[in-house]
């Protein structure tokens, strides 16, 4: 059985250009799916926050309308609210890699807002990278790489990755109201090799221990390239 970290945002809200609070977190499919596959693998799951803050789930992701129905709404709640982990986060300044087979990190608005400038998560992102474990990072989480960044350099600079595309933000109606993009910022502040899929398809990239994930319907595939990496 493997034990695996995940890294969740601890935000409520981001601010956008204009000093608007926009109500986020995490997206719910993003933790659900990863967590109820390698639980149900029988792993252990472990989970993180800045501060050691409950993780806010971000609720415009359990819409019917985003969640594939009614009936995928209520499975997201039942997942969400059966893990108890959720409940009891570790602090990211406590975190001991060596503790942890795998790291794993849930998008959502929120690692915008706080993930992208924690100098835990950086610490964490850059240490789990030279281990040679498995980093599997979804969606908007790719922000934590931006804190990876010393002297403005980041030890992710040159790989390959996606993440949240421009495209997508402005399909959410965001791109143009944000103070910063991830796609543009991963490229250009992280110096990435980005590439993309189709807009909202499952898309992921693999490059030594680094997985990495376009949009929420690609964390499915992300939990099922981790457990068979972990078999």
């Amino acid at each position: 059985m493997a034990k695996i970290l995940f890294v969740m945002t601890g935000a409520r809200y981001w601010v956008l250009k204009d000093g608007t609070r926009y109500a986020t977190g995490y997206w719910a499919e993003e933790f659900a799916a990863p967590y109820k596959a390698v639980t149900e693998a029988g792993h252990e799951v472990v989970v993180a926050t800045p501060d050691g803050v409950i993780p806010n789930v971000d609720m415009m992701s359990l819409r019917p309308s985003m969640a594939g129905g009614e009936e995928g709404a209520l499975e997201l709640e039942a997942i969400i609210r059966s893990a108890e982990v959720m409940r009891r986060p570790i602090k990211l300044s406590d975190v001991r890699l060596e503790d942890y087979d795998a790291v794993y990190l849930p998008g959502g608005h929120g690692p915008m807002s706080d993930l992208a400038f924690d100098a835990d998560a950086g610490r964490i992102l850059t240490e789990q990278l030279a281990s040679g474990k498995p980093l599997a990072i979804v969606c908007h989480a790719p922000a934590a790489m931006l804190a990876t960044r010393i002297h403005g350099e980041s030890p992710f600079k040159g790989y390959r990755v996606t993440g949240f595309t421009n495209e997508e933000e402005e399909a959410v109606g965001l791109a143009s109201r944000s103070t910063w993009l991830l796609e543009t910022d991963l490229k250009e502040k992280v110096g990435v090799d980005y590439s993309r899929g189709p807009i909202w398809e499952p898309y992921m990239v693999e490059d030594c221990n680094l997985i990495t994930g376009q949009n929420p319907h690609s964390a499915a595939i992300l939990a099922d390239r981790l457990l068979t990496i972990l078999k």
